[in-house]
């Protein structure tokens, strides 16, 4: 379901860019209530618009790798195919897209976890049926990129 974003909403959002901020301060800057704030927050979770998390480098942690991976399907049920894939440890998101690829998965992996590329495809993939062919990209480096630190 599309919620529809008025501008005191994007404002709000804008303003989370850094999720510890304070609602109070939030509303200052906004020249709004703190509880206007604080309601609509809770709106915006609650509908599944918002959601607030910390993020990281990930380049900054050693031994952690972020590979993105396209997929061509066998099946045009791509939507069902995502959610399988969201499912998989070590999968970030997944993406029913146009172009080449029917889906681009975003994946973080650890050998110090015990998740490898390796791995992933020998004990992960392997759980997914209908696929008929995968390339990866391996994220060497990266600017302004940050993911959540899902091991």
């Amino acid at each position: 379901m599309k919620v529809k974003m008025d501008e005191t909403n994007k404002a709000i959002i804008r303003q989370l860019c850094d999720g510890r901020k304070p609602f109070s301060a939030i509303a200052e800057e906004l020249s709004i209530t703190e509880n206007t704030v604080r309601s609509r927050v809770n709106k915006l979770i609650d509908e599944g618009v918002l959601q607030i998390s910390g993020l990281i480098n990930p380049e900054t942690i050693p031994g952690l790798q972020v590979v993105m991976m396209g997929v061509k399907l066998k099946t045009l049920d791509l939507e069902r195919k995502a959610k399988e894939f969201s499912e998989l440890r070590g999968v970030i998101s997944a993406a029913v897209v146009t172009g080449r690829y029917d889906l681009i998965v975003q994946l973080v992996l650890s050998e110090e976890e015990g998740l490898s590329l390796l791995d992933f495809f020998k004990f992960e993939l392997d759980k997914i049926s209908e696929i008929s062919e995968v390339e990866t990209f391996v994220v060497y480096q990266s600017h302004n990129f940050k993911i959540p630190y899902i091991l």
